[in-house]
């Protein structure tokens, strides 16, 4: 029903920035949110940032004060900044797209994934 394409990732010295983009695409869902997660070998996967139904953010506490999440809302899509980065960025980042009925029961969407690596 939705499909997501993330772009944006690569190689990045420590220190530098990078900015991911997702865009949605499919069934358009009235209330939903979208996010970043993301996945470092032999961690499971975790929130990175996401602006929820009605505009909030959150952000893990790993990242507060260098990434900054933001939506285009006319494009269903959906950015994230990323400042400062550390290797421990080092990860594969997955858009998020979640779904809610009227029920609030909520579906999650997934893209594929973008690789991110800040190395020296």
């Amino acid at each position: 029903q939705v499909q997501l394409v993330e772009s944006g990732g690569g190689l990045v010295q420590p220190g530098g920035s990078l900015r991911l983009s997702c865009a949605a695409s499919g069934s358009i869902f009235r209330i939903n949110a979208m996010g970043w997660y993301r996945q470092a070998p032999g961690k499971q996967r975790g929130l990175v940032a996401a602006l929820t139904y009605g505009g909030s953010t959150n952000y893990t506490d790993s990242v507060k004060g260098r990434f900054t999440i933001s939506r285009d809302n006319a494009k269903n899509t959906v950015y994230l900044q990323m400042n400062s980065l550390k290797p421990e960025d080092t990860a594969v980042y997955y858009c998020n797209y979640r779904t809610y009925d009227r029920n609030w029961f909520s579906v999650d969407y997934w893209g594929k994934g973008t690789l991110v690596t800040v190395s020296s």
